[in-house]
C-alpha cells in the first residue's frame, strides 16, 4: 500500500483522463484501453490495470512488462500526488549528503571564467560558492544545498568540453534546485534552466535566484523540495526560450496550478532573440533582465486567450440551419445553431427520427456535408426515409398492397438522388466489425475533421453509449459521450444533434423528462421535443423549443405539424403553401430533368 494521504481511487482515474485513455473497473482493477507506456491495446490477457486500492500497476504484455505504482506514474508522467509525495519518497531512498562546516571560497579560474566570459558578478560567485576541482582547473563545482544546509547535491561542468558530457551530478545525490541556500525570503522565487542563468538573473540584483538540477526534462526537484516551494508567494519562470517555446513553464505551471502560489513567466518579447538569461546579459545588460522580470506575467493556458482576440459576431451573423418550420425558425432566429451539442426528443415511435431525417434533408440542401449514426434503423430504411423527403411528394410511386400503401422511387431518380449528395452524406454501417473496433466518437470526430460533415446526427443516445467504451454505468457513459459531442461542436463549429427518449409518463414540457442523465440537457445549446399532444388531433404533432441557449426563446406551446406519409416530410399544419412546399423537389436545379409522374410500364 502506498503510504500516501491521497484517494487512490480517484487518483488512478485522474491518470486515466490525464492521459486521455478510456479505462473501466473490474473488481479492484482499474483496466486501460491501452498501455500507456508501450500502446498496446488491452485484452484479457495482455491488459494494462492499476489496483485501485494499492495503486499497483503492470502491463501484461511480454514486449512491456511496465510496472510499478502510483510514485512510478508520477515520476514517469507527472502524475500529481499531492503534497504528501515527498513524504513518500523519502524513506524510500537513502541519498548521500555531506555536512559543510564554511563556505566553499572561489578559485581564481571559476572567476576568471564566470566573470570574465559569463559577465557574473565576483560578488555572486562568492555568495553562490563556486569553485574548481581541486585537481582539474577545467571543470566548474556548483554546490547544491538542501533547507537545512547540508550539502545535498553536487553538479560539475566542464570549461572547456573535452568529452562527450558537458554537465554530470555527483552519483547517489538528491536532485534538488540549485540555490536554496542563498534565498532570504518566500516572496517570489525566480527558477532558470542552468546554473550560469540563475548567477545572471542574481547579478542583475535579484534574490531568490535559484536553477533546476538536471534541465528541462527532470522534474523529479519538485516532490523533493515541495515543502519548500510551497511557501512562496510567486514563483517566476525564466526557462530557456526556444522554438517559440519557453522551457519548464509548462511543468511548474502545471504542478502549481492548485495551489496559492502564483506562476509568473517572462515574456517572450522580452527575451530579445536570445536563448536564456545568460545570453540575455552578455548581449544587453542587467537591465534587459530586470526589464524582462519587470514585465512578466501569469502564463496564459492554451486552453484560454484574452477576450478582446475573440471575433465579434452579431447575432445575425451566426451560422444556423433552418428547420424548415417557419414559427421555430422565427423562435430560433434562424434555425438550429452551429457549434453546439442540441436535442431533438420525444417519446418512443412519435416521429423523431423522422423530424431528424428531415434536418439531415435541410443540411444537405444548404450544402452541408452530413454525418449519420442510426441505432434504431437499418442503413437502407435510413437512405429510403431521406431519399423519399428529398424528392418530393409529385415524384412518389405509390403501391397500394394488402390495404395499405408502400410509397417508393423510381431507380432513375433514386440514382439522381444518390448522385446529388454522394460526396456529402455519410452513414455509419452498424452490420460492419473490425478487429480493432473504433469508438464512435472518433469516427465521428474523423469525419467532421477529414470530410467536412459540419451537420451530424445521433439517432439516438440509448444505442449510441454501446459503441463508446467511456465510463462503467449508463449514466457515466450518458455524461461523459454528451461532454465529448459538445465540445466537438464547439472545436469545429459543427451542429451536432443528438435523438433521445423520453421517460415514460413524463411532462411534455419539461426537460428534466429526457431520459437519462440530467447533465445531458446542461450541456445542449437547444432542445427541441417532437411528439403527440392530448389536445391536437392523432395524426398531427406538436414541435417545442424548451430550451435556448442562445437567446432564451422558447415555444412552450408547440407549433401543431402535420405529416405527408408519401413523402415523408412534416410541415407546419397551418402553412398555406404546404402543398406546393411537399410536392417540391429539393434541389430542383439538379432534378429538372426527373419526371414527375412515371410511364405505366405496361
Amino acid at each position: 500500500m502506498i503510504p500516501l494521504n491521497i484517494d487512490i481511487r480517484a487518483v488512478c482515474y485522474d491518470f486515466a483522463r490525464q492521459q486521455g485513455i478510456s479505462a473501466k473497473a473490474r473488481g479492484d482493477e482499474l483496466v486501460f484501453q491501452k498501455c500507456p507506456y508501450c500502446g498496446g491495446i488491452s485484452k484479457d490477457k495482455e491488459k494494462f490495470a492499476i489496483n485501485i486500492k494499492t495503486g499497483v500497476f503492470n502491463c501484461l504484455r511480454a514486449k512491456c512488462g511496465a510496472k510499478g505504482n502510483l510514485w512510478t506514474l508520477h515520476r514517469d508522467f507527472g502524475l500529481d500526488l499531492g503534497t504528501d509525495v515527498s513524504e513518500y519518497e523519502r524513506p524510500k531512498y537513502t541519498w548521500k549528503r555531506f555536512k559543510v562546516d564554511k563556505p566553499f571560497v572561489p578559485t581564481d579560474p571559476a572567476i576568471e571564467y564566470l566573470h570574465g566570459k559569463r559577465g557574473i558578478s565576483e560578488e555572486v560567485i562568492k555568495r553562490y560558492e563556486i569553485v574548481t576541482k581541486k585537481d582539474d582547473d577545467n571543470i566548474l563545482v556548483f554546490p547544491f544545498y538542501d533547507e537545512e544546509g547540508y550539502l545535498a547535491m553536487i553538479k560539475y561542468r566542464a570549461i572547456v568540453q573535452k568529452g562527450d558530457n558537458k554537465e554530470w551530478s555527483e552519483a547517489g545525490m538528491q536532485s534538488i534546485l540549485f540555490g536554496i541556500k542563498q534565498c532570504v525570503d518566500f516572496q517570489r522565487l525566480i527558477i532558470t534552466e542552468g546554473q550560469i542563468d540563475s548567477l545572471s538573473v542574481a547579478t542583475a540584483g535579484f534574490n531568490n535566484c535559484c536553477s533546476v538540477p538536471t534541465g528541462k526534462n527532470g522534474m523529479r526537484w519538485i516532490p523533493h523540495n515541495w515543502n519548500w516551494l510551497k511557501q512562496f508567494s510567486e514563483i517566476l519562470v525564466f526557462g530557456d526560450f526556444e522554438n517559440d517555446k519557453m522551457t519548464l513553464l509548462s511543468d511548474i505551471t502545471a504542478r502549481f496550478q492548485n495551489t496559492e502560489t502564483k506562476v509568473l513567466a517572462v515574456r517572450a518579447e522580452d527575451y530579445r532573440g536570445c536563448k536564456d538569461a545568460n545570453e540575455l546579459l552578455l548581449k544587453y545588460g542587467a537591465d534587459a533582465i530586470r526589464t524582462a522580470i519587470k514585465n512578466a506575467r501569469p502564463q496564459m493556458l492554451e486552453q484560454v486567450i484574452r477576450l478582446v482576440e475573440v471575433e465579434y459576431q452579431d447575432g445575425d451573423s451566426e451560422e444556423k440551419l433552418p428547420t424548415g418550420i417557419r414559427e421555430i425558425d422565427r423562435t430560433l432566429t434562424g434555425g438550429l445553431p452551429f457549434g453546439y451539442m442540441n436535442i431533438l426528443t420525444g417519446k418512443r415511435g412519435e416521429g423523431k427520427s423522422t423530424e431528424g431525417s428531415m434536418l439531415v434533408k435541410s443540411a444537405l440542401e444548404n450544402g452541408y456535408n452530413c454525418f449519420i449514426y442510426s441505432g434504431e434503423m437499418k442503413k437502407g430504411d435510413v437512405r429510403r426515409w431521406l431519399d423519399l423527403q428529398i424528392a418530393g411528394s409529385d415524384r412518389v410511386i405509390a403501391e397500394h398492397v394488402n390495404d395499405y400503401d408502400i410509397y417508393k422511387l423510381s431507380p432513375q431518380n433514386t440514382e439522381t438522388i444518390g448522385n446529388w449528395y454522394k460526396d456529402q452524406a455519410y452513414i455509419y454501417d452498424t452490420s460492419v466489425v473490425v478487429e480493432t473496433q473504433k469508438n464512435l466518437l472518433d469516427i465521428v470526430e474523423t469525419y467532421i475533421k477529414q470530410f467536412g460533415c459540419k451537420f451530424v446526427l445521433i439517432d439516438n443516445l440509448m444505442t449510441a453509449i454501446d459503441l463508446t467504451d467511456y465510463g462503467t454505468d449508463k449514466f457515466e457513459r450518458q455524461e461523459l459521450v454528451c461532454k465529448r459531442l459538445a465540445r466537438m461542436a464547439q472545436r469545429y463549429n459543427a451542429l451536432i444533434l443528438l435523438i433521445a427518449h423520453k421517460k415514460k409518463g413524463g411532462g411534455y414540457d419539461e426537460n428534466d423528462d429526457v431520459l437519462g442523465s440530467s447533465e445531458i440537457t446542461n450541456l445542449a445549446g437547444i432542445i427541441m421535443s417532437y411528439g403527440r399532444d392530448g389536445d391536437i388531433d392523432d395524426g398531427e404533432r406538436l414541435i417545442k423549443i424548451t430550451k435556448n441557449r442562445l437567446t432564451g426563446r422558447c415555444d412552450f406551446d408547440g407549433v401543431v405539424c402535420g405529416y405527408d406519409d408519401a413523402s415523408k416530410r412534416i410541415y407546419a399544419a397551418d402553412d398555406p403553401g404546404a402543398a406546393y412546399r411537399l410536392s417540391k423537389c429539393f434541389g430542383e436545379e439538379t432534378f429538372m430533368n426527373i419526371p414527375e409522374y412515371e410511364e405505366v410500364p405496361f
